[in-house]
């Protein structure tokens, strides 16, 4: 007969087994749309920036005033899931953002711009944050880099159903006299809206209230955790005062910047640097999205084997270094365009990995408001590229300088995320100490 420690291994198995065809593709497809939602106006980019008559700086300024509302609503949203319900809270953030992102269609100047931006960063802010706590309280440490990975993958996949659908909806120009951005703005808001219905009917509330999962498997997978957490929950806000969670947050507020200053840009530096049209440039960033997908599912599985997955956010972050200084050199020919892929695929790498780190630098309830604080510092950086890029690209006339520069924050990160490394091997050394000392 199997021991009672190998039906306990087989039953938590079955249920994270379960949770992974349940749980994760349901979580990814909204976020999905959700990076559909704020990123589409890089598409909508050169026609909506004529006919509106956006400059630059303009167009920038509202790419990136989605971030700043979005950072501030971080750490009180993760506050009101917990008080409200992951399946209630996340269902009502779709269902706003879903509205909001198809009121764009009736943007007509800049200001408007603007609050439309700032509102739908209000309404999406806390999405991301809750979803990685969920699934923290879901998968052990051991496969939870590989989790969130799948769950993430959806970033790369959704460049690819972006680029896809970019040539068609931006086609629809002048039916029922609308014009191809506004399309696009309509059309892909609306399965926020709908799947807003499907997260309130089908997404479970915790582990132990979930139907689908027998006692065993229920009893399996919250013993794991809680052999994980400990006696972490006592105070939720102490993760506010750890200088983990903040030194984190810079290594996150420049690696976002980088990559929201990028994606914003993405398809009009590959429009020059190519000649292509809208469509092919579309279908060029799509198979770019299917190599970062693979490429983050690898990183992720790296991670997991590893004690220290921080040492593939330093790779991976060195590797953008190099990444954003050729394209800085070489950017207006081939050459140029290789670079700025390879640089949009070194951040892909780093992505299971750094979602690791995130969600377990605090363990417990603390984690909510760890990874909401780490995720806010993430997205005021997406404030900042998109800006800073805009603004370069006004003085300089080309994107160029704007992208080489970027190997700067390149290099910090990967040095800050060393100094944590450190910072964690002295915390490590304490308990262990500690815990001798008890035992003693």
């Amino acid at each position: 007969m199997a021991s009672a420690i190998e039906v306990g291994r087989e039953s938590l198995q079955t249920g994270l087994r379960k949770a992974r065809w349940r749980i994760l593709p349901l979580l990814s497809v909204c976020y999905l749309v959700a990076y559909m939602d704020r990123a589409n106006i890089s598409f909508a980019a050169k026609t909506m920036n004529h006919d509106l008559g956006f400059s630059p700086r303009t167009y920038g300024l509202g790419a990136g005033l989605f971030f700043l509302s979005y950072a501030l609503c971080e750490v009180p949203s993760n506050r009101l899931m917990l008080r409200f319900g992951a399946r209630r809270w996340l269902s009502r953030i779709m269902l706003t953002w879903g509205l909001l992102a198809g009121a764009m269609v009736l943007v007509r100047s800049a200001h408007e711009f603007y609050g439309a931006r700032l509102l739908l960063g209000c309404a999406e802010a806390g999405y991301f944050p809750g979803a990685l706590y969920f699934l923290s309280q879901w998968f052990p440490r051991a496969t939870r880099g590989r989790a969130i990975s799948l769950f993430y993958m959806s970033l790369p996949i959704s460049t690819i159903v972006m680029g896809g659908l970019a040539g068609w909806l931006l086609g629809l120009d002048g039916r029922l006299g609308m014009r191809g951005w506004q399309w696009m703005f309509l059309v892909e808001a609306m399965p926020a809206v709908v799947l807003s219905v499907v997260i309130w009917f089908c997404l479970p509330e915790d582990v132990a209230s979930t139907r689908w999962l027998s006692e065993g498997e229920r009893a399996a997978i919250s013993e794991e955790l809680q052999s994980e957490w400990g006696e972490a929950d006592g105070n939720l806000w102490s993760a506010l005062r750890n200088r983990r969670v903040w030194l984190l947050g810079v290594v996150y507020f420049f690696e976002l910047g980088m990559s929201y200053a990028i994606t914003f840009s993405l398809p009009v530096v590959l429009g020059e640097s190519t000649g292509w049209n809208a469509s092919w440039v579309g279908y060029l960033i799509a198979w770019n999205g299917i190599a970062g997908a693979a490429l983050m599912f690898v990183g992720a599985w790296l991670s997991d084997r590893s004690a220290r997955p921080q040492r593939y956010v330093v790779g991976g972050f060195l590797l953008m270094g190099v990444g954003a200084l050729a394209a800085g050199i070489h950017l207006g020919g081939w050459v140029g365009v290789v670079a700025v892929l390879f640089f949009t695929l070194s951040f892909y790498t780093i992505q299971g990995p750094m979602l690791r780190v995130m969600t377990t630098i605090v363990p417990g309830r603390g984690a909510a408001l760890a990874i909401g604080t780490a995720n806010m510092c993430g997205i005021a950086g997406g404030f900042a590229g998109p800006y800073w890029m805009g603004w370069m690209r006004e003085a300089t006339g080309g994107y160029a300088l704007g992208i080489g520069a970027l190997c700067v924050p390149c290099m910090l990160s990967a040095f800050l995320m060393m100094r944590l490394m450190r910072v964690e091997r002295r915390v490590e050394i304490v308990v262990s100490v500690r815990e001798e000392e008890a035992i003693g």
